[in-house]
């Protein structure tokens, strides 16, 4: 348990100091194996001999070999290609300039209503969210064609960029979703149930984001006034354009609900269907499809050091006994599952405030997972307790790392200015959390009703 503490400090100084949570993760998951592995059969790590600094090869050669064979079972699995398929998919409809074309729709049914803009880019988030799986991905895109737009109808920039930022996070909630994925495969779980499970907690978080840029413009009206009213002609007109968007979610989901495939062959169909939609409007040439793959292969490249990362670190504190303690102190309190749920959640909120949402469920659901489901908690709705619980780290200081991703875009605005805005949006999500804690059916109907 010492042992284990330690790493945790010693991972949280290499990434305060600047090195990448992957590498950071691999780095003190090896030696503390070693360490764990050397302790087991009373020796030292490290010991002084007559030619000086004598090391215990022997426990070195089993930590190597662990993240030797991790790194080949991360870069091996067929579960796992889900991620690139999804992120390609994202990358297609990216280049087809769909976004663009789903804010100007969300506009154009919102945007006459004060802070009908902000509604209309958290309904264009969402909506891309619906074909993206990516929070960074969908805050980047989006704050690209909703800024000039508040900042045209005189929006506060506090309202604006805090209402992408929080609208970035419906990236990792409404299906797909690649933590969605990466939770399912560490704890076992059924992942096109997860992603049904994300359907209604999803569209419920957008209407109580639409609900705080409601009260934050009737309290102060100059924050988002109203902008111009569109005919409706011109709005069906408008909608018709993002067909192509409903058709892809719609063949994505039904599929997966439905039983026709399975998420890995729901992301390739994904794939071809937004490639095909991104060809037919001529702007996937030679040049954006090589552009496309670069990205994907970097975002899946990032995902996988620190998923194997994860993965050998969460190695090390198995072998140093972390988990067993932390089992044995919980069914020692003599607590009830929801409350245990509760204390992961608080635990949830304070990592949110240094690691991204990634790193944390990789770091911790094998452990979580460990410690429920002898308990008998649905994994399915603490999934969703999971994905909520680290939206928050999003948009929460110091980390949020969606706030930096806005703040990437929109230079000219002070990061502190997003970080008020946002703030609101953090007790909308409190609620969403607060509401499928108390209400699990919230989050388990929609995947109890498949396969009937």
């Amino acid at each position: 348990m010492t042992l284990a503490l330690i790493g945790f400090v010693v991972l949280l100084l290499l990434a305060f100091a600047g090195v990448p949570l992957g590498f950071a993760l691999i780095i003190v998951g090896v030696l503390g194996f070693a360490w764990a592995r050397a302790d087991l059969v009373g020796q030292m790590l490290f010991s002084w001999g007559d030619a000086g600094l004598e090391l215990n090869w022997r426990a070195f050669n089993a930590a190597f070999s662990m993240a030797g064979q991790q790194m080949f079972d991360v870069a091996s699995s067929y579960s796992l290609t889900v991620i690139p398929l999804f992120v390609l998919m994202g990358a297609f409809i990216h280049r087809s300039q769909l976004s663009q074309e789903l804010y100007d729709a969300a506009n154009a049914f919102l945007g006459h209503r004060r802070g009908g803009l902000a509604m209309g880019t958290v309904a264009a988030c969402g909506g891309f969210a619906a074909v993206c799986g990516s929070s960074i991905a969908t805050a980047a895109t989006i704050s690209k064609v909703a800024m000039p737009s508040m900042r045209r109808y005189g929006y506060h920039d506090g309202l604006s960029t805090g209402a992408i930022a929080a609208g970035g996070t419906l990236g990792i909630l409404i299906p797909p979703s690649v933590p969605m994925v990466i939770y399912g495969l560490l704890s076992e779980t059924d992942i096109a149930k997860l992603f049904i499970a994300g359907i209604i907690p999803g569209l419920l978080l957008m209407v109580l984001f639409f609900t705080t840029i409601a009260i934050t413009t009737a309290l102060r009206p100059e924050t988002g006034p109203r902008g111009e009213r569109v005919p409706m002609a011109q709005r069906f007109r408008l909608l018709a354009k993002v067909w192509g968007i409903v058709v892809i979610f719609a063949l994505i989901i039904g599929g997966i609900y439905a039983g026709i495939f399975t998420p890995t062959e729901a992301a390739g169909v994904g794939v071809i269907a937004a490639a095909a939609f991104a060809i037919a409007r001529g702007k996937l040439g030679p040049r954006a499809l090589w552009e496309s793959l670069v990205e994907t292969g970097i975002t899946t490249g990032m995902i996988f050091v620190v998923a194997i990362g994860a993965l050998i670190f969460s190695n090390f504190v198995n072998l140093a006994g972390f988990t067993r303690a932390m089992t044995g102190m919980l069914s020692g309190l003599d607590m009830s599952p929801i409350w245990i749920v509760l204390a992961i959640c608080a635990i949830y909120l304070i990592l949110g405030c240094v690691f991204d949402s990634l790193a944390m469920l990789i770091l911790t659901v094998p452990i979580f997972a460990a410690i429920l489901t002898p308990l008998g908690v649905d994994m399915i709705w603490f999934g969703i307790v999971a994905v909520i619980a680290v939206e928050l780290g999003l948009i929460t200081p110091p980390i949020g790392i969606n706030v930096f991703v806005v703040k990437a875009s929109v230079k000219d605005v002070n990061i502190w200015t997003i970080f008020r805005g946002v703030l609101p949006f953090v007790g909308s999500m409190l609620v969403l959390l607060a509401l499928v804690l108390m209400v699990p059916g919230i989050a388990t109907w929609l995947p109890s009703m498949m396969g009937r």
